[in-house]
């Protein structure tokens, strides 16, 4: 490692979990510790920092990280600190709590922060670089939808778990002759329900992407029973659209970073086939499980680069990037160059037209 030039480190866990956030934290703590520098967790996000709430982590603080999920620092998806809660006179109201952040990053002498989240949480950490703030980003989400690297960590696991219980569904679904529909994560991108649906055998997949109809659904359901098969099984991801062009939305959160909860569409496209067709249909909704429990090989290992990146980069002195995998390699982009917009499945992706080519319907 070349000359150090930084000797205290902070890493935050930010937005919704994915599994690998500990095996990022893991990294970045060996780098830190080998390096002699101190390595300092800020506790549930960004308010951990504005609160003054934080744990010196050393190598005996992560051991036995590697396999667990979630993260032990906490995370919060609420906490934006432009816009940061705050009770005044028994009311919460909100305010700019962006410059006392930077401001207990210098007194406490932090000399980079490693900010491991989102596309919320890191377009956080590019104003708050702006405003002098020393970060290095690390991109996590379990929906795969960041610009501008090829896989975040949380992505390998989400489809594995999505993949077990799309095998699940088949025997049910096979035994009662019933359509099957399995509504998936992902937001505004389709990324889950594609690898998860093709690797779980699913006959139907329905993207955000690909504007889909219930005619094309229904004569795959039809086509499947003229060749025997009275069962179908169909994957939505929860941007999905219904056919007057809306998204069902569970819930609006205030004050959140990303305020409107995506979910029900499952049901809602469950029970068009069944009023349309007379077949019984069932919807099942595999929420939180896809963020929960042990971490892929495949994310350890993608975890554990970009922390492992991530921390060099911070003692070298380097800051205003995001750790990046391109082509299997890890590299960096610039905050600046980030675009705001997700990246989604592009029509034209090789595993559309190979789902294709082996019969799978995208309700086109």
């Amino acid at each position: 490692m070349e000359e150090i030039y930084m000797k205290r480190i902070g890493i935050l866990t930010g937005g919704g979990d994915a599994p690998g956030l500990n095996a990022v934290i893991r990294a970045v703590a060996r780098v830190c510790s080998y390096a002699g520098a101190e390595l300092y967790g800020f506790l549930d996000g960004y308010s951990g920092l504005i609160q003054n709430r934080y744990k010196r982590l050393d190598i005996p603080h992560i051991s036995g990280l590697l396999h667990r999920g979630g993260t032990i620092l906490g995370s919060n998806n609420r906490d934006n600190p432009f816009n940061f809660p705050v009770k005044e006179d028994q009311k919460l109201v909100y305010k700019d709590m962006s410059s006392k952040l930077v401001q207990n990053l210098e007194r406490l002498k932090v000399d980079c922060l490693i900010v491991i989240g989102g596309d919320g949480s890191l377009a956080i950490a590019k104003e708050l670089t702006d405003k002098g703030a020393k970060i290095i980003g690390v991109p996590k989400t379990i929906d795969n939808d960041m610009p501008e690297t090829d896989q975040t960590f949380g992505f390998d696991t989400a489809i594995t778990t999505a993949t077990d219980a799309l095998d699940k569904l088949h025997t049910t679904a096979e035994s009662h002759h019933r359509i099957m529909v399995l509504e998936l994560m992902g937001r505004y991108a389709g990324w889950i329900a594609l690898y998860s649906g093709v690797a779980g055998g699913a006959d139907v997949i329905l993207l955000p992407e690909i504007d889909w109809n219930i005619e094309s659904v229904k004569a795959k359901i039809y086509s499947r029973k003229e060749e025997g098969k009275a069962f179908s099984i169909i994957v939505v991801a929860e941007g999905v659209k219904t056919p007057e062009g809306k998204h069902v939305i569970r819930e609006t959160v205030k004050g959140s970073g990303d305020p409107v909860r995506l979910g029900g569409i499952g049901q809602t496209i469950a029970n068009m086939i069944q009023e349309q067709t007379g077949l019984e249909s069932r919807a099942t909704v595999l929420g939180h499980i896809q963020r929960g429990g042990s971490p892929s090989p495949f994310d350890r290992i993608l975890a554990t680069r970009y922390g492992e990146t991530a921390a060099k980069l911070a003692l070298e002195g380097q800051w205003g990037k995001m750790v990046s995998l391109k082509n299997g390699i890890i590299t960096t982009v610039e905050f600046k160059d980030i675009p705001r917009e997700n990246r989604t499945v592009p029509k034209c992706h090789p595993l559309i037209y190979a789902a294709k080519n082996i019969g799978i319907s995208f309700g086109d």
